[in-house]
């Protein structure tokens, strides 16, 4: 069991050229602030299809088959064993 209450890590989601959050609890549950935020939020859709029209992209919220998530997870695991291995 890890020693932390919630750990997270602002990155840049090409997937829809803005700013998310990773949130990551002990129990490595997840939550993605941006797919909350484009998927709940019919202003911000909108706002994600205005952007993927102006940068001519296509833009869009990958929500479950996001490989950003997982891999932040990952990381923090591979961290965790690390340094439980050290404090042996």
């Amino acid at each position: 069991m890890v020693d932390w209450q919630v750990t997270a890590a602002t990155i840049h989601c090409d997937a829809v050229a803005d700013d998310v959050t990773i949130i990551v609890y002990p129990d490595w549950s997840t939550k993605c602030t941006g797919l909350e935020k484009y998927t709940t939020s019919r202003e911000e859709s909108l706002n994600l299809v205005r952007r993927s029209l102006a940068l001519r992209l296509a833009l869009d919220c990958q929500q479950a088959d996001c490989a950003r998530i997982p891999e932040y997870v990952e990381k923090l695991k591979t961290e965790e064993a690390r340094r439980n291995r050290s404090s042996d």
